[in-house]
């Protein structure tokens, strides 16, 4: 009998739709042989739906079931296809584990971390990872613009400390552009991290588990047509995406080790993409995305195509990791 898989996507930010985008490639390439595949929606508003024969209907949370026609369905696992809150920082995971219901990626502590950068960044410093100073703005804080141009400098990044595909992120050159960005980035988190500019190379790394192996995939190099890998950069083409990225061995080796340790200081499971700096021939850390995009455009994907993972290998890999399974041959 075939696996009845959730495929989740979604959620509550501004990642929402990029989600949706990834959730239905995930969904195209999980083998219809092997899996019944069940799109589960996450709106907005935090209402939690199934797709079921056409119509929509309302999940029980507490135990991630639903009843259609005097039927109660469950299922086998979640595939984790959601950007953001709360698939990204522990809530969905936790109220898996509570239903005892395997899903793909890293467990509610792991991703609870991750999602926040300030922490993952404090984490990692006593691991000997390279990374820019920062400073940490709660909402509330009361904060002045001297101190953060005495401990940062300009130019700096101001970011929203939990959200990703760069939503509420602001380079700022200027002393007067400070208080704009802070009230940018808290539009999207009530926590800013504020970040010292570092010049160089942009790579993007992604790191999965495949086959029982940890794989550091090929990096790519990030040439933005802007002034930084923005949204626009990352979904809208205005940026040159170059994988492998134009490193020397001594780069690449620096980098690829930098990566492994990372995902494993970190406990990550699954798959992930961080992104570094290159300052000479050290990568510094940026941050680490436990549930990367999926889309057509998104990174990972591409480095696992080099390498010559399909989409399809390494998804079904994924549910037959979290299944505790040897059912399924990849």
């Amino acid at each position: 009998m075939k696996k009845k898989i959730a495929v989740v996507m979604g959620g509550t930010t501004s990642e929402h739709d990029i989600s949706l985008r990834s959730g239905n490639v995930v969904m195209q390439n999980l083998p219809q042989e092997l899996f019944e595949v069940i799109k589960v929606i996450i709106k907005k508003n935090n209402d939690w739906v199934v797709h079921h024969e056409g119509e929509e209907i309302s999940i029980d949370k507490t135990t991630f079931s639903y009843s259609f026609k005097n039927s109660n369905y469950t299922f086998d696992a979640v595939f984790n296809a959601v950007h953001g809150a709360p698939g990204e920082n522990g809530i969905l995971q936790a109220l898996l584990d509570k239903a005892g219901i395997p899903y793909t990626g890293c467990s509610s502590e792991v991703s609870r971390l991750t999602y926040n950068k300030y922490n993952t960044l404090e984490f990692l410093q006593p691991h000997g990872v390279s990374m820019a100073k920062r400073l940490l703005i709660k909402k509330g804080d009361s904060w002045e613009i001297e101190n953060i141009l005495g401990t940062i400098g300009l130019p700096c990044f101001v970011k929203a400390n939990k959200a990703g595909s760069s939503f509420g992120v602001v380079k700022v050159t200027q002393a007067d552009q400070i208080s704009n960005a802070i009230n940018t980035a808290m539009n999207e988190d009530d926590e800013v991290l504020v970040e010292g500019f570092l010049s160089g190379t942009e790579v993007s790394i992604g790191v999965i588990e495949f086959q029982k192996n940890i794989v550091v995939l090929p990096p790519t190099e990030i040439v933005s047509n802007g002034d930084f890998f923005d949204y626009a950069a990352k979904y809208e083409g205005n940026s040159t995406e170059i994988t492998p990225a134009r490193l020397s061995k001594k780069q690449l080796h620096n980098l690829r080790e930098a990566a492994r340790k990372v995902f494993i200081c970190l406990g990550v499971s699954g798959l992930s993409r961080s992104d570094f700096i290159f300052i000479g021939d050290t990568p510094y850390f940026l941050e680490l995305n436990s549930i990367p995009g999926l889309t057509n455009e998104s990174l990972l994907p591409q480095q696992a195509k080099h390498l010559g993972i399909e989409l399809s290998d390494l998804f079904t890999d994924m549910i037959s990791s979290c299944l505790k399974s040897n059912t399924f041959d990849v």
